[in-house]
């Protein structure tokens, strides 16, 4: 029994069935490993601490810190099987996510799916031990789950039945404190990240902050999750849990991965994935790492030092540099999304008569009457640039350089030329050489770099410029000569340039 765990899990099964979805992600080993590298490793000798996985999918974390506790309560306590159920029966605890997962990670951490077989590493009275799984019900209010968000019409008992309704049961409660009624040192996890809240269109709500803050309410000395870095940005939901994450001094360390499928192998994520650990007792700047195409930076950071929070340790100096010289920002002059009030939906017609203007869509070109434009007059007998409101990177994945692109596409729009809600709209101009050069501007890898540092999913929007400095649009600008204005060092324009794509003039 000695050499169970070397010998059992070699290959690791684990490892097979990490990647299956992006709303229930299996975290692989080596990234539950890496999370529980952050703790004190003093704690695997400490026979009285209490680990608990919130959101049991695998096992796989509770798993990994008993093997930790094997090695460390050796001597504390030699016979193996004594210290074994010691282990298992005081210090490891789960909150399984659905039954199977329960099966699962029982299987995982005791070797059988229900602990009181013989077959169990270690023997319990009953089918659970210590993960514990129900089928709690979603409290209903308008049609909303008033804890999760979560559609009645969708998962409702009288469409469920038997099925389960995915209300999980620690964000689930008003006193989480009473699940097991015991205090924990640890609290270490990977929660679901979003559930549907409506039909096919309807756009999935974030969940991963429940767990977060829930976790917290149990006042664990140490908290670990792994979640979606899409609340570097807020929105869905997610801007107070932002702003109290990014103000909060007790988050001493995150590692942080742009592009998921670095963390999380051929699993797609908008904006990324972070783990971080809190700790209660201790408050100071964060450790803030940044693994970007195989490179570590790792820099001593406050969080909150902007409204949106720059991932890029490199990207800081750089942001300092620009914003330094106080000039007014370039989101002064973006429109709001849907500057014409036009669905994306909306194509036009193919022909055109007398008082039509010109529509442009992501189908193409088409033409809308005139008299059913009810919004952005303003920008209609002007020059102004048109930008696609989504990014070219998928998910925010860099291409197979390991450099971005950004912006999708954008063109120069003349009077009498409007766009659906797949694009806004910068600039207003009366003469076609300032649109023009303000489309250069945006075109050169100064801006797009500074755009990026913003954007945390596929979206663009108008607060995304916030670090883009508005210039004199009278002359044409290039890199080079931002970078002077800006006095960048080599290092500081290598970086630049080794991050973002080159781009065409007009746009694509």
């Amino acid at each position: 029994m000695s050499d169970f765990y070397n010998n059992t899990y070699n290959p690791d099964v684990l490892c097979c069935i990490a990647n299956l979805s992006n709303d229930e992600v299996f975290t692989p080993p080596d990234v539950a490993n890496a999370m529980i590298d952050m703790l004190p490793q003093e704690l695997f000798s400490d026979p009285n601490a209490k680990f608990l996985d919130p959101a049991c999918k695998s096992g796989v974390f509770l798993r990994e810190i008993a093997k930790r506790l094997l090695v460390g309560l050796e001597n504390e306590i030699p016979d193996l099987q004594k210290r074994v159920d010691h282990i298992f029966q005081n210090q490891l605890y789960g909150i399984a996510i659905t039954e199977l997962t329960s099966l699962l990670s029982r299987r995982s951490l005791y070797c059988s799916k229900y602990p009181n077989s013989i077959y169990s590493i270690t023997k319990f009275d009953d089918i659970q031990g210590n993960i514990r799984y129900k089928n709690v019900h979603h409290t209903w209010m308008n049609g909303k789950c008033v804890h999760c968000g979560a559609s009645k019409e969708i998962f409702g008992e009288q469409v469920r039945k038997n099925l389960e309704y995915h209300a999980y049961e620690l964000i689930h409660t008003l006193r989480p404190e009473e699940i097991f009624n015991m205090k924990f040192d640890v609290i270490i996890g990977n929660p679901p990240y979003q559930l549907s809240t409506g039909g096919a269109t309807a756009q999935a709500t974030p969940l991963y902050h429940k767990f977060v803050e829930n976790s917290k309410k149990l006042k664990p000395r140490y908290l670990s999750m792994i979640i979606p870095s899409r609340w570097f940005a807020g929105g869905m939901g997610l801007d107070d849990f932002r702003k109290g994450m990014l103000a909060d001094r007790h988050i001493t360390k995150i590692t942080d991965y742009p592009n998921a499928k670095d963390c999380f192998s051929g699993i797609s994520i908008g904006g990324g994935v972070c783990y971080f650990l809190w700790e209660r007792d201790i408050e100071n700047y964060c450790e803030f790492t940044n693994v970007n195409n195989g490179k570590k930076t790792t820099l001593l950071r406050r969080l909150d030092e902007f409204p949106i929070f720059v991932r890029y340790n490199e990207a800081l100096s750089i942001i300092h540099k620009v914003l330094k010289r106080k000039e007014t920002l370039l989101s002064c002059i973006v429109s709001s999304l849907s500057p014409f009030g036009i669905g994306s939906s909306e194509r036009g017609k193919e022909e055109k008569n007398s008082d039509d203007l010109t529509l442009f869509s992501s189908k193409g070109k088409g033409y809308y009457p005139i008299k059913e434009v009810l919004q952005g007059s303003e920008y209609i007998n002007s020059y102004k640039v048109m930008v696609s409101k989504v990014t070219s990177e998928h998910a925010g994945e860099p291409s197979k350089e390991g450099n971005f692109k950004v912006i999708s596409k954008m063109k120069v729009l003349e009077p009498n030329e409007i766009c659906t809600f797949s694009y806004f709209l910068i600039g207003n101009y009366d003469n076609k050489r300032e649109a023009m050069n303000l489309l250069k501007y945006l075109s050169t890898k100064f801006v797009r770099f500074l755009l990026m540092q913003a954007i945390s999913s596929i979206n663009i929007s108008k607060d995304k410029f916030c670090f883009v400095p508005l210039q004199d649009f009278s002359k044409s600008w290039t890199d080079e000569e931002l970078y002077a204005k800006y006095n960048l060092t080599d290092e500081e324009i290598e970086f630049i340039e080794s991050m973002i794509k080159p781009m065409d003039l007009d746009g694509e």
